[in-house]
């Protein structure tokens, strides 16, 4: 077998606290998505309510970096004891098959509602510009919704794959920094999309980063068993508020994504919950969700329940989400989070107990 980085096998490892963060971080993109609500639906004018909603939005918004922390984090072993081929075939089975069966599941629902709305208003007829409505659909699938990560997670990969012998690289590191700087600091100019969802070379940087992380993770873990937990928790209140100043100020700029993941004060609160959680390192009751077994699933799953099932078990409520009060809304936000979270867990447990479990990859 030809490795990817040395013609040394890797010893392997116990990484179980990698499963462990890996379900919190995507415990915290569920919340995230299941919280936040489009402009046209809320949008408080009192400064108390933008505060709390975007101190929200806040607090879960590591989970997307972390993700590519981790990945990275065990991608060094994967380019050593697989051969190029070999590896991208196990992504192909594992990671991106289970992800066209549901992105293309979302699409058809999508689809099938579209035909019976035109059978109950408009008599059986579909728009005579309804492949551009099709267009839309499939921009709002694989652009702005949770299904753009795997091909950007892909495209992140194949980067490494090509330049794998300068893994270990500072240099590189380096370069891969810049790409992100300029993602970063096109939030603010906006002379492309500026949504993280598009940042195809944005996050490659993250993915280098956790391979470090890895490679030096008993110096790390010496250092962190010299600072107190304490420490890192303030560092994560200072960098929340900081992200939270942040997202409220591109807001009062018009900016098409004030809480994108690639803000400077965002990047930093991600890696600071990174380190709290490896601080931490033991979760026993993530243990209890499986992490392993579900973790993938639910982030397939999970966003088809929020566009198109939590929204009608509410409609028949017809409450105006910006005229609840700031408990209520809270509340809302959490109840919200709670059923996602469940229904999905419920359904992947479910499915992993059947010859489909496939679909739900690993």
């Amino acid at each position: 077998m030809q490795n990817l980085v040395n013609d040394t096998p890797t010893p392997k490892r116990n990484y179980e606290f990698v499963d462990a963060i890996r379900c919190i971080a995507m415990i915290s993109i569920v919340a995230e998505h299941s919280i936040s609500f489009d402009e046209h639906v809320y949008h408080p004018t009192d400064t108390l309510s933008k505060v709390v909603f975007a101190t929200f939005m806040q607090l879960v918004k590591f989970g997307t970096i972390n993700f590519f922390l981790l990945a990275g984090f065990l991608i060094g072993e994967k380019f050593t004891d697989y051969s190029p081929l070999e590896y991208l075939n196990r992504r192909v089975k594992n990671t991106f098959m289970p992800w066209v069966f549901w992105s293309l599941f979302f699409l058809t629902i999508m689809i099938v509602t579209d035909f019976i709305s035109a059978y109950r208003f408009n008599n059986g007829h579909l728009d005579k510009n309804y492949s551009d409505d099709l267009i839309d659909h499939l921009k709002a699938i694989y652009l702005y919704s949770n299904y753009w990560f795997i091909p950007n997670f892909l495209c992140c990969i194949t980067v490494l794959l090509i330049f794998r012998k300068y893994l270990y690289s500072y240099l590189f590191g380096a370069i891969l920094l810049i790409f992100t700087s300029v993602y970063v600091i096109n939030i603010y100019g906006q002379w492309v999309d500026a949504r993280h969802s598009t940042a195809i070379l944005g996050f490659v940087f993250f993915l280098w980063l956790g391979a470090q992380f890895n490679r030096n993770l008993t110096s790390i873990e010496a250092w962190l068993g010299k600072t107190p937990v304490l420490i890192w928790v303030l560092a994560a209140i200072i960098a929340l508020v900081c992200g939270v100043r942040e997202s409220l100020f591109l807001k009062s700029i018009y900016s098409i994504d004030p809480y994108n993941s690639l803000r400077i004060s965002n990047i930093f609160y991600s890696l600071i919950c990174f380190f709290l959680l490896l601080k931490i390192k033991s979760f026993k009751l993530v243990t209890c969700l499986k992490p392993r077994e579900t973790t993938y699933g639910i982030y397939l799953i999970h966003y088809i329940l929020i566009a198109m099932v939590l929204t009608e078990i509410f409609r028949p409520l017809k409450f105006d989400v910006t005229n609840l009060p700031l408990i209520k809304l809270v509340g809302y936000q959490i109840l919200r989070f709670i059923i996602v979270y469940t229904t999905t867990f419920v359904i992947v447990t479910l499915i992993n107990r059947t010859r489909f479990k496939w679909s739900i990859g690993r």
